[in-house]
């Protein structure tokens, strides 16, 4: 399945990195986007589709935002 580039977004000096939801299967390859782009902080508005180890293991702290 193709999925759509990221996007960065800047606002207040802050810096966003809009997503598609990653599964196992294609873990790697987000975890190196979110590596290139210096993701410390991913913060999901959905419950995981893969195995969140795999980042933590990185360093990137995951936060899950309740609507």
């Amino acid at each position: 399945m193709n999925r759509p580039a990221p996007v960065e977004i800047t606002f207040n000096g802050m810096r966003f990195l809009i997503t598609h939801n990653p599964t196992n299967s294609t873990l790697n390859k987000f975890t190196e986007e979110l590596k290139k782009y210096g993701v410390t902080t991913l913060v999901r508005v959905c419950e995981a589709t893969y195995d969140k180890s795999p980042i933590e293991k990185d360093g990137i702290q995951q936060i899950l935002m309740s609507l």
